[in-house]
């Protein structure tokens, strides 16, 4: 649920789960926000992978109480439909917060069944504060540079270290974007999608949302009802949990991922040599992340790095035959490099990733309560760390910025709704940055909705992924609006996607980079692996 340095992350138990219906800021809009909206400009940005791409922006106001005040503009993206039958547009998110939608709109234009997305505007949108929207958020560059201190805090001197890192962090984000940062979260994300709407020339729009762009299709539905004429939600976050509850209950999800790698790793020793009891090649991990605490391979994958570079494994296992090679060359040779390769490629943070984050943080510590004294963190975290060690301490200080965030929160958004036509839910029963629960629970509050499950899949983001089953329904939904109906908790059920095998060569973990295509899934995971 965020790009390379961890994952959307967290803790449970303190928010006391105050909810309202609709926010102060987007209930009450000022009556010059009903003005026409301009019109967007399409200009041609084709890349190799999507030639038909294009590219606009539109200019929304940083404040909707004061819509003639200062604007920002939010960057576009567009493959427009081809066929007679024209079903309006298609909004998609990948998720985060912090994520970028522009080319995720290529994706998923060139990954339905052609008829289908030939029937629609597929439009991607860059978030307020995302990557070609202006401004742009970098709060701190460089704040994931390694070597980072342990992430276990078990010594004050280590947590005083970490403490310093997410104080500093939080106190750049202020000074710089002192009178940006009360205006960027989900409820403003959602009301510039009805801006965006408007710009279109829609009366109704459609949308498709992995991840956290569960929650802001929520949200949005909660907020417009009325405008919305198909929703779409793969992967879904639990919205009575947002935002400190859900990432402690993703630290047991992620534990259960990996051990269910570790015994991937044991089924084939005779590739990895590393043995065939599960929780014998699980104390060989921890074993090197002690040695990499003492000395960081290639003086940049200490232990807090090598649980970045893990981390990717819980989202998606076509990255295991690539982990699993960097483990034994590590565990068995001491040979660091393709460990070092693998941090390169799944983990080490560039300025996309530096942007990413702070709209991660600037979102999640506006949108909701969390706990403001550290020692209800520290309580917190220390009781799931002793039963789910691989992430939850990486996960907690990934957030820790938000116990000194400068700017208060709001409460999150009651997504309850039974104005809704039927919207499709898809989940996997074993996902670790969004639990099953989370599903669950949205099938609940969205009167009519549909739950389509793949029972056994363990992958962040589903649909698109490879699995026929799933894609049908999804195709059938866009088609024609029908949903399936079943008994129970479920309406529909779906295989999982065979686990990978090992690799045939001693491939480079470069080649299993997302959109290299050498698995069903890459392609997608490069969008909705680290983003939320």
């Amino acid at each position: 649920m965020r790009r390379s340095a961890a994952v959307l992350c967290g803790a449970a138990v303190v928010m006391a789960g105050s909810l309202t219906a609709v926010p102060a800021e987007a209930s009450t809009p000022h009556p010059a926000a009903a003005a026409k909206a301009v019109k967007v400009t399409w200009k041609k940005c084709g890349t190799t992978n999507y030639p038909t791409l294009q590219c606009g922006s539109v200019k929304v106001p940083l404040d909707y109480r004061h819509p003639s005040g200062k604007k920002i503009t939010l960057a576009l993206s567009r493959v427009p439909h081809t066929a007679k039958t024209y079903q309006g547009p298609l909004l998609v998110n990948p998720g985060g917060p912090g994520g970028s939608g522009l080319t995720l709109a290529g994706f998923v234009a060139s990954s339905l069944r052609k008829s289908v997305a030939a029937q629609y505007d597929v439009i991607g949108f860059d978030p307020r504060g995302v990557g070609r929207s202006s401004p742009a958020l970098d709060c701190k560059p460089g704040y994931f540079k390694p070597v980072r201190p342990d992430s276990v805090p078990s010594t004050p001197a280590i947590e005083k270290a970490n403490l310093k890192r997410a104080k500093d962090f939080a106190a750049a984000c202020g000074k710089k974007y002192a009178g940006v940062l009360p205006h960027i979260n989900t409820v403003n994300a959602a009301t510039d999608m009805d801006a965006i709407r408007k710009a279109l020339g829609a009366k109704k729009i459609n949308y498709f949302g992995y991840s956290y762009g569960t929650y802001l299709g929520a949200v949005y539905a909660k907020l417009h009802p009325e405008r919305v004429r198909r929703l779409v939600l793969d992967s879904i976050v639990d919205p009575t949990g947002v935002w400190y509850d859900d990432n402690i209950q993703q630290d047991y999800a992620f534990e259960g991922r990996q051990h269910a790698f570790m015994a991937w790793i044991a089924k084939y020793d005779s590739t990895y040599k590393l043995g065939t009891d599960p929780a014998k090649v699980e104390a060989k991990w921890y074993a090197m992340r002690a040695a990499l605490a003492k000395k960081p391979a290639g003086g940049k994958v200490g232990a807090s790095e090598l649980e970045d570079t893990f981390i990717p494994g819980g989202y998606y296992n076509g990255y295991w035959p690539y982990l699993a090679q960097a483990f034994a060359a590590y565990a068995n040779d001491k040979n660091t490099g393709p460990l070092i390769e693998a941090y390169d490629d799944f983990a080490a943070v560039g300025p996309s990733d530096d942007n990413g984050y702070s709209v991660y943080t600037a979102v999640q510590c506006r949108d909701a309560a969390w706990p403001r004294d550290w020692r209800q963190w520290s309580k917190d975290n220390w009781a799931v760390h002793a039963k789910a060690p691989f992430m939850t301490w990486n996960n907690a200080w990934y957030n820790a910025p938000c116990a000194f965030w400068p700017v208060s929160s709001k409460r999150p958004v009651n997504v309850a709704n039974s104005k809704l036509p039927p919207a499709l839910l898809f989940q996997a029963t074993d996902d670790a940055a969004t639990p099953y629960p989370g599903g669950v629970t949205v099938h609940r509050l969205l009167r009519n909705s549909s739950l389509v499950v793949e029972q056994g899949g363990g992958n962040h983001g589903v649909t698109l992924s490879g699995n026929a089953c799933l894609d049908k329904h999804l195709a059938t939904y866009l088609t024609n609006g029908k949903v399936p109906r079943g008994k129970g908790v479920a309406d529909a059920v779906c295989k999982k996607l065979p686990d990978p095998k090992p690799l045939s060569t001693k491939a480079s973990a470069l080649a299993a980079t997302p959109g290299s295509g050498t698995a069903p899934g890459a392609t997608l995971h490069d969008f909705v692996r680290f983003h939320g």
